[in-house]
């Protein structure tokens, strides 16, 4: 499953990685403040409880008297008091805290409502003291302290949000300038430097090492050009020479049957070469239209001449061979070209074919050429691998090929949007698809 296209984005995740350290960030300080606030508040107030309540103690010691006040009297309820001798006067609820501390309690407020409390106990031989102090109004006010460290935490993220998308857009203009001039370069095919364009920084090298990779490039295409174009000289000429003569010798009345079928069989060979150079030129080229733009070949009459051409590679095997013709098939690229498809699949077939037929069926679905041998065959997980370059196919008797011949096809299907499948036959041997149609 691919990853969504967001993800992909280098900006995309520039922005979210601000957002997320942003919003991270500000969540974890937010959260120390709560803490640390809590313990501080915690231990602030225990400490003045715990100091009033010695106070207080200290003050009923020192003044007996039940009505002697007691001052400040800011806590509601009073403060209580008992003397030890006289435990039972500790009300029931308070008699279970035995200790001096401060304790979390709940307790009905002056309102009646029962509320969180401080409850801070001093015990020592003479005296008990209980101060209490109402801790409801505190808690709201945490409670709101809360809640605005929350909206500020929203607050910053939505602000990271939007400063990490006006960051990105400023860290990634060289990038995305870059991306956007070798994009053109792609479009209009124009090997045009992009490096004194950016600064001398990061992207800048990567400008300067394109560059240098494209003129590489360059040099290569414009010498393979130039290199094929002197091969097409070189090799046509010749060829011209052997067709030319070869027909002005089958022209002849004085050459005997067994030379004239000797001639053709140069004849053959050297259209065959003819065809191969033309294929080649046009893989070379990666040129779908030059050198013959808008020819229709009609592909039954390509493959009985390829049948003729290749019928060297049967001998003397009993092996028969049959033409198909279940509906026309024309295709619209140079003769040539699909002479060579089809010779390759075709020659394999009678090479690779000890006995038994080889079956060239045309139009067997719209557009679809088959070609079936009954061969030795081959493995469905080995079909895909056998159209690599250098792969070899293997024959029953050990001979094999060079590996080249089913590469080519490949390439030339890649060129003209066809496409090659082999598989294995269900009576045995191979069959070799080859598929005329556009694919979408």
């Amino acid at each position: 499953m691919k990853p969504a296209k967001f993800r992909r984005r280098l900006r995309s995740r520039i922005i979210i990685s601000f957002f997320l350290f942003g919003f991270g960030l500000t969540a974890l300080f937010a959260t120390a403040i709560m803490y640390l606030r809590a313990q501080i508040e915690e231990q602030l107030v225990n400490n003045d409880l715990g100091r009033q309540v010695k106070n207080f103690v200290d003050f009923k010691r020192d003044h007996p008297d039940e009505n002697a006040p007691w001052n400040p009297p800011q806590y509601d309820p009073v403060p209580y008091i008992a003397n030890a001798r006289n435990f039972a006067r500790v009300p029931f609820d308070l008699q279970k805290y035995d200790k001096t501390g401060v304790y979390d309690v709940e307790l009905p407020a002056v309102d009646g409502k029962v509320r969180p409390h401080k409850l801070a106990v001093y015990k020592d031989a003479d005296y008990w003291g209980f101060v209490w102090n109402d801790y409801g109004p505190q808690k709201l006010n945490e409670h709101q302290l809360y809640r605005g460290l929350f909206l500020g935490v929203l607050l910053f993220g939505v602000l990271s949000l939007f400063t990490g998308i006006w960051l990105s857009r400023r860290v990634m203009r060289p990038v995305t300038d870059l991306a956007q001039r070798i994009r053109t370069l792609r479009q209009t095919g124009k090997p045009t430097p992009v490096a004194p364009h950016f600064a001398a920084d990061e992207v800048g090298e990567l400008a300067a090492a394109f560059d240098d990779y494209s003129r590489r490039m360059t040099a290569i295409v414009v010498r393979d050009r130039d290199f094929n174009a002197d091969v097409s000289h070189e090799l046509r000429t010749p060829l011209a020479v052997i067709s030319g003569t070869t027909e002005l010798l089958l022209g002849s009345d004085k050459i005997d049957d067994k030379i004239r079928e000797r001639l053709k069989r140069i004849e053959r060979a050297a259209k065959q070469s003819t065809e191969l150079t033309n294929a080649l030129l046009h893989l070379s080229r990666s040129e779908r239209s030059a050198p013959n733009d808008g020819e229709t070949t009609d592909v039954a009459k390509v493959a009985e001449q390829v049948i003729d051409v290749y019928r060297s590679h049967i001998g003397r095997k009993p092996i028969d061979v049959h033409l198909v013709v279940d509906q026309a098939v024309e295709v619209v690229a140079p003769s040539s070209v699909v002479a060579v498809a089809l010779g390759n699949l075709i020659g394999n077939a009678f090479k690779y074919t000890q006995k038994g037929d080889v079956i060239i069926t045309v139009g067997a679905r719209r557009g679809v050429v088959t070609v079936e041998d009954s061969g030795p065959g081959i493995k469905q997980e080995d079909a895909d691998k056998l159209f690599q370059r250098g792969v070899r196919g293997e024959s029953s008797t050990g001979t094999s090929g060079a590996g080249l011949g089913l590469a080519i096809v490949i390439r030339l299907c890649q060129l003209f949007d066809w496409h090659v499948s082999l598989a294995p036959r269900p009576q045995g041997g191979a069959v070799a698809t080859l598929d005329f149609r556009l694919r979408s």
